[in-house]
């Protein structure tokens, strides 16, 4: 969004958990700006609503927040949080925005920030990436369940996958196919929904490999709607897996065998095979 006069800036610094806000905010923004131990948020409109959102989040988590909002004159903030955005390597892959020389020693997965989540950053994500990358072989039949910005997809692309993709969000959809084509690879079914919607979607219904890459709750809603798409041998890569939460996702996929696991701050990645 090109900005013009006057704009508002808001600034949240949390005692602790930053990655919490930083996923919360992202519900608002595209564009957040990490500044030490705070993070930034800019708009044209008012962002009041924002910070009462955001202590009350914070109260609900049990966690202290400082909040500041100014009113400022434009600037090229937008080149300013262009050039705040890192590349990030994991492993062989090396994911950067659009306007970052690429690496020919590397595997470039090209994902511009915008609405929808991935970009490599988060633990959850880049624990994937890492992930896919040790079980993903050429041909391999992959399914990647709320898409997001399709980074996991594009990556088990590059890595010689046929990939799938779904996502409740059609925004989140769209913008993943846009990623597809920004990276030169193509995806096989594409459609919104989830894992249980492949039966319909997709002529082949089964997997070899499926990762999800969501909250949670929402894993341990969707577990019988994942093992059922796999093959037999098939690998489930599940990451968004807060540390409190790793005991019950771990005794509801139990019907699975856990051979692989990733730790990286407060979350975890782990990997089933069937």
């Amino acid at each position: 969004m090109k900005m013009y006069g006057k704009y508002f800036e808001l600034c949240v610094y949390p005692s602790s958990n930053l990655s919490y806000f930083s996923d919360f905010l992202l519900e608002f923004s595209d564009a957040i700006e990490e500044s030490g131990e705070g993070l930034i948020i800019r708009s044209e409109e008012p962002l009041d609503i924002i910070e009462f959102g955001i202590k009350e989040y914070a109260k609900k988590l049990g966690i202290k927040v400082e909040t500041v909002i100014t009113e400022k004159q434009n600037e090229d903030w937008i080149k300013k949080y262009q050039n705040s955005v890192e590349p990030i390597q994991a492993g062989s892959l090396y994911v950067r925005p659009s306007w970052e020389e690429g690496k020919e020693s590397l595997i470039n997965v090209i994902i511009d920030p915008a609405l929808a989540f991935g970009s490599g950053h988060h633990e959850s994500t880049y624990g994937c990436l890492l992930m896919l990358q040790r079980y993903v072989g050429l041909g391999s039949r992959m399914l990647d369940v709320g898409t997001g910005s399709g980074i996991l997809a594009i990556a088990a692309s590059k890595l010689g996958a046929i990939a799938d993709i779904c996502d409740t969000d059609e925004q989140a959809l769209e913008a993943a196919k846009e990623n597809f084509a920004k990276n030169g690879v193509k995806y096989k079914n594409a459609w919104v929904g989830s894992a249980k919607e492949a039966k319909v979607q997709a002529s082949d219904i089964k997997y070899d490999i499926i990762a999800a890459n969501i909250v949670a709750d929402v894993l341990l809603m969707i577990e019988k709607d994942l093992t059922d798409r796999l093959f037999d041998d098939g690998i489930l890569i599940l990451s968004g897996i807060l540390d409190k939460y790793t005991k019950r996702i771990k005794s509801e996929y139990n019907s699975l065998m856990l051979i692989d696991e990733f730790i990286k701050d407060e979350w975890r990645t782990l990997v089933y095979k069937r």
